[in-house]
């Protein structure tokens, strides 16, 4: 599904990457992950969207985002809401679904091949709307957690689905022993 000449661009919904791999027991070397695509094609952008609380004092996810950020991502975040549901449960807020889809339709014009590592059924309009532009579109997600962490109409809508466990001896390593509060914050460098 991937030509050498195809210029891609890469779309990582962050949290939803995070927990697939957690999901399938391993963690995502991002070099690993650039380099990959890199030999799939012309690799034009490689986006990375995060949520980051804002008044934390430390966030356990901003040297990742650093690391991204210095090694040829570029870094979509905002904001996170917290919020209190009615039963009383601190919740987190920090949907990043319209920033990933306006970046892609603007960037349509010139690529050939979008990557998506999400599984949100919300983007499955999205990838429709890509096809029409003339965009292939292939997404990165997993079948094989319970329950899969890929909704169904995504996976069908794609052009390519690419499982992610496939990929866990490209662009994955070991979690850590003694993971942070949130293990994406130590990128494998």
């Amino acid at each position: 599904m991937f030509y050498k000449d195809d210029r891609l661009a890469l779309f990582i919904d962050g949290s939803n990457l995070y927990a697939a791999a957690k999901s399938l027991g391993f963690d995502i070397d991002y070099k690993l992950l650039r380099q990959e695509f890199e030999r799939r094609g012309k690799l034009i952008r490689a986006y990375y969207y995060t949520a980051l609380l804002e008044n934390d004092d430390y966030s356990p996810i901003r040297p990742l985002v650093d690391w991204l950020h210095y090694n040829g991502y570029s870094m979509i975040t905002k904001p996170a809401r917290e919020y209190t549901d009615s039963m009383g449960r601190r919740k987190i807020k920090g949907n990043m679904d319209i920033e990933l889809t306006v970046t892609a339709m603007e960037l349509a014009p010139r690529m050939d091949h979008a990557v998506l590592f999400s599984g949100d059924g919300d983007f499955r309009p999205l990838v429709e709307a890509l096809q029409r532009s003339g965009v292939r579109v292939s997404v990165v997600s997993t079948t094989r957690s319970q329950p899969p962490m890929i909704a169904d109409e995504l996976r069908r809508q794609a052009d390519n689905f690419i499982e992610l466990e496939a990929l866990r001896d490209t662009i994955g390593r070991p979690p850590r022993e003694n993971p942070a509060p949130d293990s994406r914050a130590v990128p494998a460098v």
